[in-house]
């Protein structure tokens, strides 16, 4: 059972670490950080989001958001659409530079996974996503029950 948890904790901690690793250093030219990576990433592949939306999408409390968003919007990245609405709820929109940044990001990203898709059958993938899918939601609910 001890096997079990080592291997299965060591290697999500590798993966975790090497996903930051790889964002960290595709950044670097622009002196971005792994939480600016994912909110860039993610308002790319949408018309615009709102920093709520960005937590729930990238995982991150709203403290680190708002940090990262805060950082983001005074480097020129993104932009907030109003500015009567509560920030929190406001619209985030790229800028033309958030726009090219965001899309070496995409690129960057389909390129990583189509390398790490190789070994793996459409089927292999699918079912190791489903079994992640499992064990996310697994562990969710112990956190919650955990007294």
């Amino acid at each position: 059972m001890n096997e079990r948890f080592e291997t299965f904790t060591v290697l999500i901690n590798r993966i975790s670490r090497n996903i930051r690793k790889i964002k960290n250093q595709e950044m670097a030219e622009y002196n971005l950080k792994s939480v600016h990576v994912s909110c860039l990433y993610y308002l790319y592949l949408s018309d615009s989001l709102t920093a709520t939306d960005l937590c729930e999408r990238c995982e991150e409390d709203k403290a680190t958001i708002s940090r990262a968003l805060d950082y983001l919007e005074s480097n020129g990245y993104l932009t907030c659409v109003s500015k009567s609405v509560k920030r929190y709820k406001s619209p985030l929109i790229l800028t033309d530079l958030g726009m090219a940044v965001g899309k070496k990001i995409a690129d960057k990203i389909d390129h990583v996974l189509e390398e790490i898709s190789g070994g793996l059958t459409e089927e292999e993938r699918l079912a190791f996503y489903r079994s992640l899918s499992i064990i996310s939601e697994s562990l969710d609910s112990v956190a919650k029950n955990y007294k």
